[in-house]
């Protein structure tokens, strides 16, 4: 049966893991995290974030040093409890999420992920609180961001939509932290995100295939380390190619700004014939508004989305785009969180998912 105290086991270490999984099992045992009998395999494994097959081995280990007595289809009693050891590190751990807007403003993806995220994070004792303040992502948020943090104390901080200014205060700071999304350029904080330089790496390829020689690569204004890398991957790719012509069209958001991007080059002596689209809502006003003029998509244009949301498998035609599963990403930040929460520090500073690539007829 499992405890409602903030008693949570620690994530285990990569170093021999069988053994830190048995340490980390009976660590919780010691704590009262669990009191009469273990939960599932499958509990345990997404709590530890282990394989079934390590935690096997661990909990046969922990059977043979009689800790554990098997009952009944694979349910595991607890024979022994330890000695309970005080601990003023046990408390319960404050995980504040902080982000410039409404989360009913954030994609479906990055809402998913979220709520998932508060699930395993709760669910390893630590309590999450989500902070809306749009002040700290002026240009220069330092009063705020120092009165804010101040007065909302936290273990750590997970910043969503972390521009350079942000990032550099906290960076400044020291303060334990983990960005969502990747960092500006000569900032070290731990982050999670996307490789955006292999999918900008991997849709020049594409479309140079395709027989594409000027792409047009849409961003958001600002400076994001993701759209940086995605800029370097694009042209990494196609350095050396003859006839390559790369457009960066940096719009402020909103669709008059990114039609009148689209509409100046259109009028072009030699327009681009493909676009790579960051933001998966800019893709459909890109594709609507290139139609809307007369092109053709694929036969004329051609256009891939560098992100993904559930809005884009109904269009038709299908879209061409890259898609990393938000239950992936949720647990990969998680990890991080409770390495940050157990040892201030993570294993990986900069942790970068491979995108899928989903193929569609937009190209």
């Amino acid at each position: 049966m499992k405890s409602s105290s903030s008693t949570s086991p620690r994530l285990p270490r990569r170093l021999s893991l069988v053994a830190e999984t048995v340490d980390s099992l009976r660590e919780g045992i010691q704590n009262g995290h669990w009191h009469d009998r273990l939960p599932g395999e499958r509990e345990l494994c997404e709590s530890l974030q282990v394989s079934r097959r390590t935690l096997r081995s661990a909990l046969a280990e922990l059977g043979r040093d009689g800790w554990l007595e098997v009952e009944g289809r694979q349910g595991r009693r607890i024979k022994k409890h330890g000695s309970v050891t005080p601990n003023a590190e046990s408390g319960r751990k404050t995980i504040a999420i902080l982000t410039p807007g409404s989360f009913l403003s954030l994609p479906p993806r990055i809402s998913f992920v979220m709520d998932t995220l508060r699930d395993k994070l709760t669910a390893a004792g630590c309590e999450v609180q989500f902070h809306i303040n749009p002040a700290c992502y002026t240009a220069n948020p330092g009063r705020v961001l120092a009165k804010f943090v101040e007065s909302h104390p936290a273990t750590v901080w997970i910043i969503l939509s972390a521009h350079e200014p942000l990032q550099r205060w906290f960076n400044r700071q020291k303060l334990a932290c983990l960005i969502l999304g990747s960092c500006a350029p000569g900032i070290s904080l731990p982050s999670v995100d996307v490789d955006f330089h292999a999918t900008g790496h991997h849709a020049g390829g594409l479309l140079w295939r395709k027989g594409h020689r000027r792409i047009a690569l849409v961003l958001f204004k600002g400076i994001y380390g993701g759209d940086i890398a995605c800029e370097e991957g694009l042209r990494e790719a196609l350095k050396g190619m003859p006839g390559a012509q790369i457009q960066v069209l940096r719009h402020d958001a909103s669709t008059a700004h990114l039609c009148a991007l689209i509409d100046e080059c259109l009028r072009l002596p030699n327009p681009p014939t493909a676009y790579l689209v960051g933001g998966a809502t800019h893709v459909l006003t890109v594709m609507m508004h290139l139609m809307r003029r007369g092109r053709r998509v694929p036969a004329d244009v051609a256009v891939i989305s560098r992100d993904n949301d559930p809005i884009l498998e109904t269009s038709s035609p299908s879209i061409t785009r890259y898609a990393v599963k938000p239950a992936q990403l949720a647990g990969r930040i998680a990890i991080a969180v409770r390495q940050l929460v157990e040892t201030g520090t993570v294993s990986n500073k900069t942790i970068r998912l491979m995108p899928a690539f989903v193929p569609g007829e937009s190209v």
